[in-house]
């Protein structure tokens, strides 16, 4: 917290942090704002980092100058962390189903708006109140705001919690819709997550105790370093194969009493048949549960619901473990001259890392281990 007993150099250093991370806030959310993958996700996000922005901004001025003037301005800003953990979640709803900001979302901004009732009477305080306040701010008089300390904890935290729930769900209803479902999972969300909890964690710490260093200061230096995070992660990020609530449920719906369909066994056989030879389904990259149902010729829901409980597991373990096996026989071809990844592309796999995780969990072994022992074993039997 504030102090005469920091030196103004100190102050001097963090305010340079400061507005160096709200001049890269305002760059990153004006691109945001433009860019065209994953729009609806990406304006949501560019309000919260914009928002962000101003927050450093201010806190720069006013650390730097300690000036009464601003600080109205830094009151202000600081029911700003009522609304981060609000937009992390509609930022993630966004990038999931697809649908921007809605007047009904504003029910997730009332955080915000209550605790900005609730001070309205001190952002309204005369010029000489607010002097007499700033000056016992700046001589650490810990009384002053940190009443709400604990309900913002609380209230941003359930946000995050929530958005990471989601994330979870889509994860799962994504893997039984498409085979390259690792690639389109959302992995940033978690390193945006955690991040955030390392935030809340020094907050936390600086609320319950006096420790040195760890302060008001490190905590927006911590802010301003999640900017830049930010920026790497949302400018990097690839379109997000966005799936409306809707249409899970509907299908959830539409399978629920189909256990003892009489075209299971029938289903079985298109999908066995569509799935062997030279072209078969499982090497196209991408591949989705619609596409297959659409060449087997039965409806999606039935299509899901034979996988899931004929082949057992999802649709994304379905393919990968007939990519695997595919990989596993061209390992074994002594003939076979082409590098694993070669092989592991030309069988549908995107992501190399995938690839290995999905081979040594089915067979057991690493693929070049496999592809070695394949050799030993075949010069052993010559």
């Amino acid at each position: 917290m504030p102090s005469h007993a920091v030196p103004s150099s100190a102050y001097a250093l963090w305010a340079f942090i400061y507005i160096a991370a709200a001049v890269q806030a305002a760059l990153l959310a004006l691109a945001l704002w433009r860019r065209a993958v994953n729009p609806e996700a990406n304006r949501v996000l560019a309000v919260w980092v914009a928002l962000t922005g101003v927050d450093l901004l201010v806190k720069a001025v006013y650390w730097n100058s300690l000036s009464p003037e601003w600080f109205r301005a830094y009151r202000f800003v600081a029911l700003f962390p009522f609304l981060y953990g609000s937009l992390f979640y509609l930022y993630v709803r966004a990038l999931i189903e697809a649908r921007g900001f809605r007047l009904r979302d504003g029910v997730h901004l009332l955080g915000f708006g209550v605790m900005l009732a609730l001070n309205a009477h001190v952002l309204m305080l005369s010029e000489p109140q607010m002097q007499a306040l700033s000056a016992r701010w700046v001589a650490g008089e810990k009384t002053i705001g940190s009443w709400f300390d604990l309900p913002l904890f609380v209230y941003s935290l359930s946000y995050v919690a929530a958005a990471l729930m989601r994330v979870h769900r889509y994860r799962r209803r994504l893997r039984e819709r498409r085979s390259d479902a690792d690639r389109m999972s959302l992995r940033w969300i978690d390193v945006m997550a955690a991040c955030q909890v390392i935030i809340w964690i020094i907050a936390t710490t600086q609320w319950l105790a006096t420790v040195p260093g760890i302060d008001y200061r490190l905590l927006f230096g911590a802010v301003a370093a999640w900017v830049c995070v930010m920026g790497w992660l949302s400018l990097n990020q690839s379109p997000v194969a966005s799936e409306p609530v809707a249409v899970a449920e509907e299908d959830a719906t539409s399978g629920a009493g189909d256990s003892d369909d009489a075209r299971f066994p029938a289903v079985e056989a298109r999908l066995s048949q569509l799935m062997r030879g030279d072209d078969a389904l499982y090497r196209e990259p991408a591949l989705t549960i619609g596409q297959v149902a659409k060449r087997s010729g039965y409806p999606e829901y039935l299509v899901s619901a034979v996988i899931n409980r004929r082949f057992g597991g999802t649709f994304w373990d379905y393919i990968n473990r007939l990519r695997v096996e595919a990989v596993r026989v061209r390992l074994a071809d002594r003939q076979d001259a082409r590098t694993i990844l070669d092989i592991a592309y030309d069988c549908g796999f995107t992501s190399k890392s995938t690839f290995n995780a999905a081979f040594k969990r089915q067979i057991g072994e690493t693929p070049s281990g496999y592809r070695k022992m394949a050799a030993t074993e075949g010069r052993a039997g010559a």
